[in-house]
Parts: structure tokens; C-alpha cells; sequence
């Protein structure tokens, strides 16, 4: 779950900067004219030509890593797990042991055959199927290119597409797409997180003088070269125009794939997993060596004793693990790419089941993501067209990423007309501190006009008039409150408000900067409306009711946030703006997240802080947005979620993709989640209890019998029966209670579950031991073979019932039955079982025909044993509070 670690990842990274090769650092201060000339390439761009040219000589602009490994190499990493490699070290010793008679060395290879085959399958098709799902999620970049009849245009291409040599538009919110040259740049700042660790944007620019081509001396790592982008970064604010110098893996990025590749630090879930595989292994080398010497002394044969105990080992070895977590994983990400859901790490998915606190942004999640303007007014509150033609131009000249209000407004294409007579002249782009922007367009007298548009708060305070009819007065105090209450009241009628204000200026030629924000008229305001969506009340209900808590953290007004949250069922009673969180410490902040829902007027790292204060307080949090003010809050998160339609950064940042942004589908997935959780547990549980009673069994007989409880051979058919007995786990269902609430990993309760569920098991293998003994008079070396059949069939039906008494809490078969595939599986698994000592493999493996009053016996134990573990199950659920 930790994804904060990837900050750590990435300070390793920047670690070795210096060590790796920036091929685009030795044209850093390359004049543009000499740069694009050594690129083969103009202003105009590449034709088609030279692009298909370069794409065969450099390949896809994309890193080696992102690749999935050939067949081969699946193959081989399926071999690659712990319990392979202790069968087929078993398989060797045995062979040596025993070189006379195969049979066991066979069984074992047939098992680890099974389970790497199924395993290899089931990763090779995981892999094809998220590599199908990640291509309807494409990142794309803007280029100027040169069409078939030799015009230049701006396109749209996917990024893999991109070759150097080709013109690059960057804005914000965009992901650089390789490794870039400046070639102009306005109010640039770039974050370079994913190679840094740095969280601080850094600010980039076009060089200002031809040099010789080299980087000066002062700049010790190519990563803080001014005029360079890196393939991967993001654009924070400001636009740019590039040429690309390196792609794919000759870029900075490329270059640190391979360094990069298996340092992705492993979730609570990964190391969950790995920690019960040892603690398997390490019981096993305990508990074998014990089984090998009382046999050896009390039987006195220790060649016997031997490949009993190894085949103990073989039974102990849970080596179905792997292929049933990959299994449920890969089952869980096809189920949701049913319901539009692109998972883009396999391990989100047990994430998303764990996930208690889902925090949201309001637009397009609770709204309808459908923003119209609804009024144009000035600041006395009547309609105004003047700031509605000021708004539409500032709308329609800016060059950065257009959001859903500035699409709103420029809906009003009446107005087209009047901006035919402007042109642009500058820019001053949006930024999520100042919260607004700027456009400055001429009129055919010269005069400049700078329109700024933008949040209230932060508009009122760089205004010094007002215009109130045709007057301008200056903007007092009292003007300030009244516009203030105004956009207010249309906050509190669900109505977004921005504020038009506007400065004239004589024509010059020095660039506009921040500083030129001050001393505006303000105009007017805007009202935006976004209504909320019918079904958001239904989702946000559904998620409580499952246990997951809901927030809303967005940096639109806190009273149009309120309105939209009260609609739709939120609890509304605490909300908070980002400055009043800012200079709180950690421990005042956590108690201030704890109570409250509504986080309004968030800045980007206010966001990331919010989350970072809830995984403090022990909860698993999943963050949705789409935004660039999101993409820190996405890399924190435990489950990062995105939309089809977000920023490239946001998709970059998120394990999961929405390819539509509906709440219901978030909570489809967090009860797949948890399904996927719950059938591993099943499986983990019922391997540490059936282990941990099938050796005290082992133990108790072993040193009370004359012969050998079962042979080795017998006891790797009867693993090999359990094993294939499981493979249906993941298509098995879960009970409602228990998608009722968030599951996360506890590893200490595995080891609680194995001592009280294992010996149960136990009981009946004794009363078995003395039934046969007794009874049946297995009470000899003459008759060991009734005895071993006998609980051979005994131990095989209860190992397998243990499948449908462990996967649930409730009474099995009356209560609760397992999916059809469990249900069929078991049930061919346990008359196969009791078949086996009527045939001639079950003769060749040294079993016998049982007397039919056998079964009868069998029959009365099987119930008694269900009963028990029933029990054994109601206390220990009533004592620890949990089954699964």
C-alpha cells in the first residue's frame, strides 16, 4: 500500500544521475537554428518520410521495462518461487535415494508441472490482458508535423508514436513526451517528482545566448539544465515549444529503465503473502526433521524414514500459492474491465478492497460534469454582456489547458465575431496559487488590453476600481463586501463565480509578467452551474454502507462545495479551507481530517497532505481525480483512480482508469476487491490449518505405530488430489457480510487460525487411527495397507471438505454454498479419492478394497468432524471477532 516510498525510489534514482548518459544535455545551449539543423528537422516539422524512418531506426518512444517479458522468460519466473524449488530439490534427493522406483519423483514433477504451467498461463494471459486494457488508455502529444500535400498543422499523435526531430507544444498538465530542447518557453515550470523526488516545481526557459554547445560547468547534473524537459516530467503552468532530441530508451528515462525496473516497493499485501510463504517453509523445516527421526528411531529404518519425511515435506509445500493469487488478481482486473475499468497494477485491485476512505474531487463525481454558464452579471448583480465578450476573450485567447468553465464560455460563439478583432499579444498562464489568468490582446489602435479572470477572493485583491454602469470608481472596502456577499449567495445556489476584471495599457514590447496582475478594473462575474448527478446520492449511500467513508477535497468555493455535498447525502457539519489547514502540524491536522468532510480551496500539496494525514491515522485511502492539482494526491494514495478523460499526469499517477466517471462503478470495484482478498485468505487458511493437523497427525502416529501411517508415495497422491482440488478457488463467491466492510492483511492472524482450526482436523485423524486399529484390525506391518487406505480416503475427504467449512463463516451447504466450480471440483475430487483403492493405480501405490462398513463409519466421522470445526469456527469468531 505504501506509495509514498516511491519518493524514496526516486531519490535512489536521481542518486545515479550523474553516472547515467543525458544525450539531450549536449545540446542544452545549442543555438536553435545550429540544434535543429543537427536534428534534421525544421520549425515546420517532420513529413512522413522522415518520421517512418526514424521510428525504424529508433524504435517506440517507449522504456524497455514497460514491455511485458517475452513467453520465455514468464515461463522461466514461473519456476522462480519458493515452493518449486523446495519440490524439485525433493525430487532430486529422491531420485538419488531411490533410483530403483520413480514414482515419487514423478508425482512431485507432475505437481510442479501443474502448478507452473497453470501459473504461466494464467501471468501470460494476466499480462496480454492488461497490456489490451492499458492501450484504451493513450497518452498523446501535441506536434507540429508536415501533412501529405507539405502545409505544416498542429496534431494530436500518441506518444509512442513520437521521433526526435519533432516540434513539440507543451501545456499545462501535459507529460513531456521524450526527452525535449527548449525552443521558446512562457512562464514554464516543469516537476521533475518522478526522477528527483523533489516536489517543488522548477522553473525552465529557452536559452538566452548561443554558446558552444556545451552546458557550463556550474550545472552538476543534467537534470538541473534550464532549457531541458525530461521524458516523463510534467508541466505544472506555462507553455512551450520543444524539439525532441532522444526517445524511448536513449532518453534520460530510457537510460535509467533498467536501474528502475524491480525497485517498485511492495505493498503490505506483497510482503503479506511473501511472510506466510516463509513461515510455510520455515514451519515445514522444523516439523520435518522431527517427523525423519522419530521414524528413524523407532523404526529403526532410515531409508524409509527418510522418503517418508520428504514426503511430509512435499505435502507441507503450498505450492498452489502463487498460481491462486495471481489467479484471483488477474480474474478480479478482467471482472472489472467488464464494468469499464482499466487496472493498471494488479495488487490495486486487493487495495481497492481494503480502501476505507475514499476521497473524491466534486466535478464530474458527484456533478454532472456538464458546466454551462448560467449568468453574466456586473458587480451590482444585473446581466452584463460587456463581462461576459471580456470573459469569452479570455477564454478564447488563452493557449493553456482550457478547463470546463472556459468551454462554457466559449459555447456563447455569438461572440466569435467580436474576437476576430483582437489579436493575442501575451499571456499569463493559470497557477493554483494565484488562481486565475491572464490574456493581453490589441485592437488595430495598438493599445493592450490584459483580461484576468479568475477566483474571487484572489481577483478582489489585485483590483483597485470597479465598474459600476459606464463609471470607474475606485474599489472601496464596502464594494469589496458587497461584491463578496453577492458571488456568495450565488455560491450558496450552487453557482460556481468567477471574476472578470480588465487593465488598458499603451502598446509595448517587454513580455507581461505576474507583476502586471495589479491595479485592474474589476468588471463582472461569471456564474457557472454543474448540477449534481442522480445516481451520486445512491453510490456515496452504497460505499457507507460497505464501509467506506467518503470526502470531498477540491479547490472549488467551499459554499457551492457544501450545496452539491448536502444533495447528495454528504455530512456537511465540518468543512475547511486550504489556508485554514496550512500552518497546522501533523497532530492538529489529524484531528482536524478525522472529523471533517468537505475540504474546500485545496492546493495540489494540501491535497497530497490530507491523504497523507488519513494513512497516519491507519486508514487505506483511494483518491479519484483527473486534474494536474491532483496528481500528487493520486501518487500518495494507496489506490490512486483516474478517468480516460484526465490530464496525461493524473493517468500516469493512477493505478486504476475509469473509462467513465461514475461512483457506482468505484464501488463494484471495491466489492471485487475484497472478494479477491477473501478467496487468497481462503486458500492461505486452509493450507496453514490442513498443514499444521496433517503434521501433529503425522507425529502422533508416527510414534505410536509399527509401520508407516502412510506411504510416501500415498501421501504425494493424496497432495496432488488437495492441490487440484483448489484450482476453483477464485471463481468461488463470498458472503454479504463479508464485502461488508474493509479487509487488510493480518498475518498474525493466519498463525492464530492454524492452532485452533489444524487440530480439529487432528481429532478425527485419531478417532481414525483407533477405528482402524481396533476395529478393522490394522494393527500390524500384515495390515498396513488397510490402515494407510484407510486414512488415506479419511484425510482426503476432510482436507477437502475443509474447503467449504473454511470458506465461511456460516453454517456451510445450508448456509452459505460455494460457486458451482468449488462445489464441482470437491465433489470429483472426493469420489476419486474413495475410488482410488478399487483400481490398479491404487494397487500400484500399495492401497487395498475397504469393507464396505468402512463408509459407514466414514460417513459418521465426516460429520462429526464438520460439526466440530463448526463449533471450533462460532467460538473462535465470537472470541476474535473475525473468520476470513
Amino acid at each position: 500500500m505504501n506509495k509514498q516510498s516511491n519518493q524514496a525510489a526516486s531519490g535512489k534514482v536521481a542518486g545515479k544521475a550523474a553516472a547515467v548518459h543525458a544525450v539531450v544535455a549536449q545540446e542544452a545551449f545549442r543555438a536553435n537554428d545550429e540544434l535543429l539543423s543537427t536534428l534534421e528537422t525544421t520549425s515546420a516539422g517532420l513529413d512522413e518520410e522522415q518520421i517512418e524512418a526514424r521510428l525504424h531506426r529508433d524504435g517506440p518512444n517507449e522504456v524497455s521495462h514497460e514491455k511485458p517479458p517475452h513467453w520465455s522468460r514468464q515461463l522461466l519466473r514461473a519456476f522462480k518461487n519458493p515452493f518449486i524449488v523446495v519440490l524439485l530439490v525433493l525430487a532430486v534427493v529422491q531420485v538419488f535415494a531411490t533410483p530403483d522406483d520413480m514414482s515419487g519423483p514423478i508425482i512431485i514433477a507432475v505437481m510442479v508441472a501443474i502448478s507452473v504451467l497453470l501459473n504461466f498461463t494464467q501471468e501470460f494471459r494476466s499480462s496480454r490482458a492488461a497490456e489490451n486494457l492499458k492501450a484504451m488508455v493513450r497518452n498523446t502529444a501535441t506536434v507540429t508535423r508536415k501533412a501529405s500535400d507539405g502545409h505544416s498543422e498542429q496534431i494530436e499523435v500518441p506518444v509512442v508514436e513520437l521521433v526526435a526531430g519533432d516540434i513539440v507544444h507543451l501545456g499545462a498538465g501535459d507529460m513531456v513526451p521524450g526527452d525535449l530542447r527548449l525552443l521558446s518557453a512562457k512562464d514554464l515550470f516543469i516537476s521533475q517528482a518522478i526522477l528527483t523526488g523533489e516536489s517543488l516545481p522548477v522553473e525552465k526557459s529557452a536559452p538566452a545566448r548561443v554558446s558552444d554547445g556545451s552546458s557550463p560547468q556550474k550545472y552538476d547534473s543534467p537534470l538541473d539544465l534550464p532549457t531541458v524537459c525530461y521524458m516523463g516530467t510534467n508541466v505544472i503552468s506555462g507553455t512551450a515549444a520543444a524539439v525532441v532530441v532522444a526517445t524511448g530508451a536513449r532518453s534520460y528515462l530510457g537510460s535509467l529503465a533498467h536501474s528502475m525496473s524491480g525497485q517498485r516497493v511492495q505493498t503490505s499485501f506483497d510482503r503479506g503473502v511473501k511472510s506466510v510463504s516463509w513461515l510455510l517453509i520455515r514451519f515445514m523445516a522444523v516439523m520435518v526433521p522431527i517427523v525423519f527421526l522419530i521414524n528413524g528411531l523407532d523404526k529403526h529404518n532410515w531409508t524409509e524414514a527418510f522418503l517418508f519425511a520428504l514426503s511430509v515435506a512435499v505435502g507441507l509445500t503450498p505450492e498452489m500459492l502463487p498460481l491462486i493469487v495471481t489467479a484471483n488478481l488477474s480474474k478480479g482486473a478482467l471482472a472489472m474491465s467488464r464494468r469499464k475499468v482499466v487496472v493498471k497494477r494488479l495488487n490495486a485491485i486487493q487495495n481497492f478492497g481494503a480502501m476505507d476512505v475514499l476521497c473524491t474531487d466534486k466535478t464530474g463525481t458527484l456533478t454532472l460534469d456538464k458546466i454551462v454558464l448560467e449568468r453574466h452579471l456586473d458587480l451590482d448583480g444585473e446581466e452584463s454582456d460587456e463581462a461576459l465578450e471580456f470573459g469569452y476573450l479570455n477564454s478564447r485567447f488563452q493557449t493553456g489547458l482550457k478547463n470546463l468553465m472556459d468551454k462554457a464560455v466559449l459555447e456563447h460563439r455569438d461572440l466569435e465575431s467580436a474576437a476576430t478583432r483582437y489579436r493575442v499579444i501575451d499571456e499569463i498562464p493559470f497557477d493554483f496559487q494565484r488562481r486565475r489568468m491572464s490574456v493581453v490582446v490589441a485592437r488595430d489602435d495598438g493599445e493592450h488590453l490584459l483580461i484576468c479572470k479568475g477566483a474571487v477572493e484572489e481577483m478582489l485583491s489585485i483590483c483597485a476600481y470597479a465598474r459600476v454602469g459606464d463609471v470607474t470608481e475606485p474599489m472601496t472596502d464596502e464594494r469589496r463586501r458587497d461584491i463578496k456577499e453577492m458571488t456568495h449567495r450565488l455560491n450558496e445556489d450552487g453557482l460556481r463565480v468567477l471574476v472578470v476584471a480588465v487593465q488598458r495599457e499603451p502598446s509595448h514590447d517587454r513580455p507581461y509578467s505576474v507583476a502586471d496582475e495589479s491595479d485592474l478594473i474589476a468588471v463582472g462575474c461569471l456564474a457557472f452551474l454543474d448540477p449534481p448527478k442522480d445516481s451520486a446520492g445512491t453510490a456515496i449511500r452504497a460505499l457507507h454502507q460497505h464501509g467506506v467513508e467518503v470526502k470531498v477535497i477540491t479547490g472549488d468555493n467551499e459554499a457551492v462545495t457544501r450545496k452539491i455535498c448536502r444533495e447528495v447525502g454528504l455530512d456537511v457539519t465540518h468543512s475547511v479551507q486550504g489556508k485554514e489547514i496550512e500552518s497546522l502540524d501533523d497532530a492538529a491536522l489529524d484531528a482536524l481530517v478525522a472529523r471533517t468532510t468537505v475540504f474546500a480551496k485545496m492546493s495540489p500539496l494540501q491535497k497530497a497532505r490530507v491523504v497523507r494525514s488519513l494513512q497516519r491515522q491507519g486508514h487505506t485511502v483511494g483518491f479519484l481525480g483527473d486534474g494536474i492539482n491532483d496528481a500528487p494526491a493520486l501518487h500518495d494514495a494507496d489506490v490512486g483512480i483516474s478517468v480516460d478523460t484526465a490530464t496525461d499526469i493524473a493517468k500516469e499517477s493512477a493505478d486504476i482508469i475509469l473509462l467513465e466517471k461514475n461512483l457506482m462503478v468505484l464501488e463494484e470495484g471495491v466489492l471485487e476487491g475484497r472478494v479477491t482478498f477473501g478467496n487468497i485468505m481462503k486458500y492461505i487458511k486452509m493450507t496453514a490449518s490442513s498443514n499444521f493437523g496433517n503434521v501433529l497427525s503425522m507425529l502422533i502416529a508416527s510414534a505410536f505405530l509399527p509401520f508407516l501411517p502412510m506411504l510416501p508415495l500415498q501421501i504425494l497422491v493424496l497432495n496432488l488430489l488437495y492441490d487440484i482440488s483448489q484450482l476453483s478457488i477464485p471463481f468461488d463467491r463470498m458472503d454479504e457480510d463479508y464485502l461488508r466492510k474493509p479487509r487488510k492483511w493480518d498475518a498474525g492472524d493466519i498463525g492464530r487460525f492454524m492452532v485452533w482450526i489444524g487440530p480439529a482436523s487432528s481429532v478425527f485423524d485419531m478417532t481414525t487411527f483407533l477405528l482402524l486399529w481396533y476395529v478393522f484390525g490394522a494393527n500390524s506391518v500384515a495390515h498396513q495397507s488397510l490402515f494407510q487406505s484407510g486414512w488415506f480416503i479419511e484425510s482426503l475427504l476432510t482436507q477437502t471438505l475443509v474447503v467449504h467449512m473454511i470458506r465461511t463463516r456460516k453454517i456451510p451447504f445450508l448456509q452459505s454454498s460455494a460457486a458451482a466450480p468449488v462445489l464441482g471440483l470437491t465433489t470429483a475430487i472426493i469420489v476419486i479419492g474413495m475410488l482410488l483403492p478399487y483400481t490398479a493405480v491404487g494397487a500400484k501405490i500399495g492401497m487395498m478394497e475397504m469393507p464396505p462398513v468402512y463408509f459407514a463409519w466414514l460417513a459418521l466421522t465426516v460429520v462429526a468432524y464438520c460439526a466440530l470445526t463448526q463449533l471450533v469456527k462460532v467460538v473462535y469468531t465470537r472470541r476474535y471477532g473475525r473468520w476470513l
